[in-house]
């Protein structure tokens, strides 16, 4: 499965994530990839749109981790900073991937070698200011 879609504005980008979201059961794995700025915490929003109507959501990029509850629970990772496999876990990363819940992982390059088996691929690459091409697609 590849899809792709062009978004033009951050309410697009809301939106192709609101729209995935409805593919996503407690247990999945979402790795995103994309430049700074390119609207992978936008995406994220609109998957929390669906999935946790209520929550308020901000990059994790300092706390790790973010969590928003809801009819499935999202944990939001930011991997940036993430430089070692010991600093993996010591996020607890691990055991967040045994929870009833989604992850997201942004920046997860930085963790390949640890992305489960199964998960949805999600590149946000900048076409433009404002343009943005989302490809998704599941291992």
């Amino acid at each position: 499965m590849i899809d792709e879609k062009i978004c033009r504005s951050v309410d697009e980008t809301e939106n192709v994530g609101y729209e995935f979201a409805k593919l996503l059961c407690a247990g999945d794995f979402v790795a995103m990839r994309g430049d700074l700025g390119a609207g992978k915490t936008a995406f994220v929003r609109g998957v929390a749109k669906f999935l946790c109507p209520q929550a308020r959501v901000c990059s994790p990029t300092y706390a790790i981790v973010n969590t928003y509850r809801g009819n499935i629970t999202i944990y939001h990772f930011d991997m940036y900073r993430i430089e070692s496999e010991e600093s993996l876990y010591s996020t607890g990363f691990f055991d967040y991937l045994d929870d009833d819940a989604v992850c997201i992982a942004e920046w997860s390059e930085k963790i390949e070698d640890f992305i489960p088996v199964g998960a949805y691929f999600v590149s946000i690459d900048k076409l433009s200011e404002n343009e943005r091409k989302v490809t998704i697609s599941k291992e």
